[in-house]
């Protein structure tokens, strides 16, 4: 909601993850490359997840019911949800999906750069967010076309304050967007990425994945995302065990 449609190859490193069986494109949620064999999204994205060897990946795309030549599409291999996700609370609400073949780079695919511990996230001042959900609140179906934002990384204290999300918010968890609201995700942007560029350098970390939030652009109750930098080492293990 509030975002703006996205030129070809300005987010290399997004996917769409699509059941077939839904109407449509089918697509349910975002993700990320992480390699050219995992795609890191939420775990929320699976909880009534049925026949996953069915859905898609779909790399390398901007307008969903416009596939070029540039977009590869994957199946699931394997999907490797936090062993400690708990629904509802949203607590480690991260998953890899593994693909069932490598994906070649590209000027329309590249791979999401994860902080270790060593990066300050919360000192990035210039964050993104991407993805085909919803663009009004109203909505009901994705976005055809991609739609990215720019929105400010909001210090966890303020998001988890009594007139904000009154502790609903864990450690493990970056809230993004504005008090006034009028940016946020919205439904079919699960998943996604949140990016924010280095301080010092032409690059951008990946540094949240979409997780929740209270309806869409209401005021102070902006985006709940999960830090990948607090699951830099689980990530670790589960591609490269």
């Amino acid at each position: 909601v509030g975002g703006t449609a996205v030129q070809p190859g300005a987010w290399a490193g997004i996917v769409s993850i699509q059941d077939p069986w839904e109407p449509g494109t089918g697509h349910i949620c975002g993700g990320s490359l992480i390699n050219t064999e995992w795609v890191l999204t939420a775990a929320h994205c699976f909880i009534n997840a049925r026949n996953i060897n069915t859905w898609r990946v779909v790399t390398g795309a901007t307008w969903l019911t416009q596939l070029g030549p540039e977009v590869q599409v994957r199946q699931i291999k394997q999907l490797r949800v936090h062993e400690h996700y708990s629904p509802g609370e949203e607590r480690n609400n991260i998953a890899l999906l593994e693909l069932d073949q490598p994906i070649a780079c590209s000027h329309y695919i590249q791979l999401g750069c994860i902080p270790d511990a060593t990066l300050n996230v919360l000192e990035l001042k210039t964050c993104y967010i991407a993805g085909w959900g919803s663009t009004t609140k109203r909505a009901q179906r994705p976005s055809d076309v991609l739609q990215e934002a720019k929105v400010h990384l909001i210090d966890v204290r303020l998001c988890n304050s009594s007139l904000w999300y009154a502790g609903a918010i864990h450690t493990q968890n970056l809230c993004a967007g504005y008090p006034e609201g009028g940016i946020d995700p919205c439904q079919g942007d699960s998943g996604g990425p949140l990016v924010c560029k280095d301080n010092d350098a032409a690059y951008f970390w990946l540094v949240g994945v979409t997780s929740w939030g209270k309806g869409c652009e209401r005021a102070n109750q902006p985006g709940v995302y999960i830090s990948t930098q607090q699951f830099y080492d689980w990530i670790l293990v589960q591609i490269d065990p």
